[in-house]
């Protein structure tokens, strides 16, 4: 059961964190800056001045895979260059390419075996990975290894895969994003969210309690607010156990019969009835925007015209800084959002078991 009077106790709320989960996900900013500063130093933007004939993107268990698809919207479909996303080297690769990887598993082989015949093949590398073991091995003077300089336990490592990423595209000329201006961004975010802040003011704990109880329904009104939001299921899942749906709106239309649930559920049509007696009042829609625009504008009116009821997430209201910032703070506040509902519904700790995130 959930103990929603334990996310306005802040001493309650660090008794059931001994790992420190809050703390090392509020310390996406400092990943970010202290990443931003590790590309420097490796010679990044020097090293990555050549366009490539095409970036691969190796996606191995973890966060990788949720880096990847923000970090191709970006890119979008005018993307000079081909962009593959797998979770191992083509046979392709070559001295022409770009290879980004990531992980937080020092010992996976499989990506061991990637780096080693990218780099081998002449391919530019960029690997985000712990400065020890069979990977870092693999890289070892061949590859741009960037370790962690800002300790997290394992599963945190998703501002420093996006920032590591953001470095080398900037240095390609693929993209042009302020990655300073995220890690500012995130670090304000993580103030917002502070444990010590109560939950009417405190957007993550806000967020743990619209979806409390309920399957959320992640649909997004855009690309990059649909990669968002896979990465927010996957946090929702790690730390909170909570299954949700994850589409693009214009997918979620396709799902017939879930998309009527979600009418009825956010019609409103009786303001005293009881959500909890109620078998659609079992899902909550949440419509994410992350880009500006005409376009977007349209996605959201055209939304809100059959689901009048669903929450909107659209950190551009917020804050500014464009696209990659609003996708990183929305993507911060779902972790931290995961984290608080584990820890009120008892599944990291709080007044149930406690059972440690790895």
């Amino acid at each position: 059961m959930l103990d929603d009077s334990l996310l306005d106790d802040q001493h309650r709320l660090i008794d059931a964190d001994p790992g420190g989960l809050l703390r090392a996900a509020a310390r996406a900013g400092a990943q970010v800056r202290a990443t931003a500063e590790a590309t420097g130093e490796l010679g990044v933007a020097r090293l990555f001045a050549d366009r490539p004939r095409a970036v691969v993107m190796v996606t191995r268990p973890g966060v990788a895979s949720a880096v990847a698809g923000l970090v191709t919207a970006l890119l979008g479909p005018r993307c000079p260059v081909p962009v593959v996303v797998s979770d191992d080297v083509p046979a392709w690769v070559g001295a022409l390419d770009v290879v980004l990887a990531h992980t937080e598993d020092p010992g996976d082989v499989l990506l061991a075996e990637s780096v080693d015949r990218a780099v081998r093949r002449g391919a530019r590398v960029l690997l985000t990975a712990e400065s020890e073991g069979p990977v870092a091995a693999a890289a070892a003077q061949r590859a741009l290894l960037v370790p962690p300089r800002v300790p997290v336990p394992q599963g945190f490592g998703f501002a420093r895969g996006f920032a590591a990423w953001l470095s080398a595209l900037n240095a390609l000329r693929l993209l042009d994003v302020d990655v300073q201006a995220i890690a500012d961004e995130l670090d304000r975010e993580a103030e917002r969210c502070h444990p010590a802040h109560e939950s009417f003011v405190n957007p993550a704990k806000a967020l743990a309690l619209r979806v409390a109880e309920r399957t959320p329904l992640l649909w997004g009104l855009d690309d990059l607010a649909t990669a968002v939001a896979a990465h927010g299921a996957n946090a929702l899942a790690a730390y909170a156990g909570v299954v949700s749906d994850v589409a693009g709106y214009p997918q979620a239309l396709t799902r017939s019969v879930l998309h009527r649930r979600a009418v009825s559920g956010t019609s409103g049509a009786d303001l005293f009835a009881d959500p909890d007696d109620e078998q659609d009042g079992l899902v909550r829609v949440l419509l994410l925007a992350v880009r500006q625009g005409p376009q977007a504008e349209f996605a959201r009116r055209v939304a809100l015209e059959t689901l009048s009821g669903a929450d909107v997430l659209e950190p551009a209201e917020e804050v500014g800084g464009g696209d990659a910032v609003c996708a990183a703070l929305l993507a911060l506040r779902f972790e931290l959002a995961a984290l608080y509902l584990g820890l009120a519904a008892g599944t990291l700790g709080g007044p149930g078991r406690y059972a440690p995130a790895v």
